[in-house]
């Protein structure tokens, strides 16, 4: 049975290929040919290419590992570290309960 593909939305698409753009920024930057970058990732060249054209089909796994193979995956751990709107949304929600325990 085939995997159906959802296409995503614009901002989505964007953020996407900007995602494999700076995975191949860093891989030029680290001067490391894209054939020996893919077979340190485990991937074929032609997978290579679309990753870092940040195809959405290409999985997280794989992402994962290129970010594993330049040793970025520990920027990974950043990406909820300074949730402004969660942290926003986590307040208002402690105020409104506590206005309610208060309240009239």
């Amino acid at each position: 049975m085939a995997r159906t593909q959802h296409p995503l939305s614009l901002s989505l698409t964007k953020i996407a290929h900007g995602l494999g753009q700076r995975i191949e920024l860093a891989r030029c930057r680290r001067d490391l040919p894209a054939t020996l970058f893919a077979e340190r990732v485990g991937i074929s060249r032609n997978t290579l290419t679309r990753l870092e054209s940040g195809d959405p089909a290409v999985s997280l796994g794989t992402y994962l590992k290129a970010l594993r193979v330049l040793g970025l995956e520990r920027d990974i751990d950043g990406v909820a570290a300074d949730d402004t709107l969660g942290q926003k949304l986590m307040d208002a929600k402690a105020l409104r309960s506590r206005g309610r325990a208060t309240g009239p």
